[in-house]
């Protein structure tokens, strides 16, 4: 069977951190087993703090506890990278994309999705950029978006959060991605006005066609 090489976007909204997961898992073995092609989950979730692999158990600023009674979920996952958080106000976008026609290129991808993250926010003359060594991208010194992978058989899961909204309390409980002495940003905070996901929803899902949709 040939399947079709433009992308399937799938706009979820608000979205419990694990019915997300448990939903790449799916896909995941789907598209490994050929059943589906490249897609895409765009979702907000509700506060939830995420350790990846790498990440280090001091990078948490708040006890369990405390967490749990400002109703902040907590999960070690398997994605690579360190320690973020996701919230309202926050684009998170997963990626389900065999890798096989791209060269089997990790670096590539990563660098795609950067690519595609910084053309978004250029859309709204906001210059993002990378920084060597530093997964993500960067306006200034500060973080205005975050990413981390996991790769199975070729096959990519989890993705990036992009910082939309100006509430960003929630990276106050963490060293976001293990990283000190730098800050994160939003959309919001560098425009001066409280920007809707619905207003970063459309340029989001250009560049997500754009850089993935040409499926080489």
């Amino acid at each position: 069977m040939t399947l079709t090489r433009r992308l399937a976007i799938r706009i979820l909204g608000r979205l419990d951190f694990d019915a997300a997961w448990e939903l790449q898992r799916e896909l995941v073995a789907a598209r490994q087993a050929g059943r589906v092609g490249d897609s895409v989950l765009l979702v907000e979730h509700p506060p939830t703090i995420t350790l990846g692999r790498g990440a280090r158990r001091e990078h948490l600023l708040h006890p369990e506890e405390e967490l749990a009674r400002r109703g902040i979920a907590l999960r070690a996952i398997d994605r690579g990278g360190d320690i973020t958080y996701h919230g309202p106000g926050q684009l998170v976008g997963y990626p389900i994309i065999d890798l096989t026609p791209r060269g089997r290129d990790l670096h590539r991808y990563l660098r795609d999705l950067e690519a595609i993250l910084i053309a978004t926010l250029a859309a709204f003359d906001i210059h993002g950029e990378r920084i060597p060594g530093l997964t993500g991208v960067w306006v200034g010194q500060n973080k205005i978006a975050a990413i981390g992978i996991k790769v199975s058989r070729w096959v990519t899961s989890h993705g990036f959060a992009l910082n939309v909204g100006s509430d960003l309390s929630g990276f106050q409980l963490i060293i976001p991605c293990g990283i000190r002495g730098r800050g994160v940003t939003s959309l919001s905070r560098e425009l001066g006005r409280e920007v809707p996901l619905s207003e970063v929803l459309p340029v989001v899902e250009e560049q997500l066609e754009r850089v993935l949709g040409r499926g080489q």
